[in-house]
């Protein structure tokens, strides 16, 4: 693996938190990032995301994508594009797995609920973010060490996990860590090269697999995404190339096409903006205009299966329906523990802070455990 110069480079990183005893280095030891990643895999955190909605609620269906799955196709996608680039990763793969670490139960459905019912219940608390609440979760929320809580990652990890963040939360969170995880926000500077990497793997993942499940789920169906010039375009490839394929052959292909494309396109797009801005290392990349990107046109057909997803699949009557009921379940369950505390285990019940111990234990929930719980208590 040839790791350019303006890649990340754990053995320069800014290190952890809290300081740990040195590591022997030699050919066979793990470099920092590697033991992000591991320590990610081994999280309680990540192991629920197999039961964490991606669109399709958890028991709709056995084969739809979950935040699980959802973040290993990233994380592919990611190293695949790292690799072709030079970029390390090891660090493009640990962001992969942790970026959706603090999504809700429910998809965005439950982040917009949790976000309106910290808003309308605890005003100040600055609301619900899932990029922020990763972070939290790899911070503070994970409890498998005796020395610290968290998971004690690199700051060059944790700095693409929180790939957004609110001029309020920005300065919350360097007050409390000075140059730290979101100084970039401040500063108004570039993540690493890895980050930008990771954050269009993501949508370029969500993009291909919320069309497969899609079409799986019924709602939408190969000759309406037909109605997309560039989708039209690839599946007529395939048509020509192989007239006899037919169902989710011609589907797998047409799609898997169209990542190809992508790939391609942001690895040659990618490559000549680093040239263009003379950079040499990854100090540049922090004053440098976003350099991991599409070209205009490519940026042009992925805005477009977006807007095409949201208004066809998205805004479904029946995603609309599960989505609601959804929503209905986190504002009840947030009312009911700030109520009553004594509801949740004694870990998050006398937490000084109320409203966010239950925004946390609530987060953390999976789908089917938020609709248990809401059983008992309706």
């Amino acid at each position: 693996m040839l790791i350019k110069a303006y890649a990340s480079n754990p053995e320069a990183s800014k290190g952890r938190r809290y300081a740990e005893p040195a590591q022997r280095h030699s050919a066979e030891d793990r470099n920092a990032f590697q033991r992000d990643r591991d320590r990610i895999v081994h999280s309680t955190a990540f192991r629920r995301l197999v039961y964490k909605t991606q669109v399709f609620l958890n028991h709709e269906g056995d084969l739809f994508r979950t935040r699980l799955t959802h973040s290993l196709e990233v994380a592919q996608l990611g190293r695949s594009m790292a690799r072709a680039l030079g970029l390390h990763e090891d660090l493009v793969e640990a962001i992969s797995l942790a970026h959706d670490l603090g999504h809700t139960p429910f998809g965005h459905a439950g982040q917009d609920a949790l976000n309106d019912s910290l808003h309308q219940l605890a005003p100040g608390h600055g609301g619900f973010e899932h990029n922020l609440q990763s972070l939290r979760v790899v911070d503070a929320l994970e409890e498998r060490y005796p020395q610290f809580d968290g998971l004690n990652l690199t700051l060059e990890t944790r700095a693409g996990i929180l790939k957004h963040c609110s001029a309020a939360n920005a300065q919350r969170l360097e007050a409390k860590e000075p140059g730290g995880v979101a100084h970039r926000f401040i500063a108004h500077t570039q993540p690493s090269l890895e980050a930008q990497l990771t954050n269009l793997a993501d949508e370029m993942a969500y993009n291909a697999h919320d069309m497969d499940d899609g079409v799986r789920s019924g709602l939408i169906t190969i000759e309406q995404l037909c109605d997309l010039p560039w989708f039209a375009q690839h599946f007529e490839a395939v048509l020509a190339e192989y007239p006899q394929v037919q169902g989710r052959r011609l589907l797998h292909e047409t799609i898997r096409r169209m990542l190809s494309a992508q790939v391609y396109d942001v690895i040659t797009t990618t490559q000549a903006a680093i040239t263009q801005h003379g950079i040499h290392n990854a100090e540049d990349v922090k004053y440098a205009p976003a350099l991991v990107l599409f070209s205009d046109a490519m940026r042009l057909q992925s805005t477009q299966v977006k807007r095409w997803l949201l208004s066809n699949l998205y805004r479904h009557a029946q995603v609309m329906q599960t989505t609601e009921h959804a929503k209905q379940v986190v504002r009840d369950l947030f009312a009911a523990y700030v109520d009553q505390p004594a509801l949740m285990p004694e870990a998050y019940a006398v937490q000084r802070d109320l409203p966010r111990a239950v925004a946390d234990y609530i987060a953390g929930m999976t789908d089917r455990f938020a609709m248990l719980s809401h059983g008992k208590l309706t």
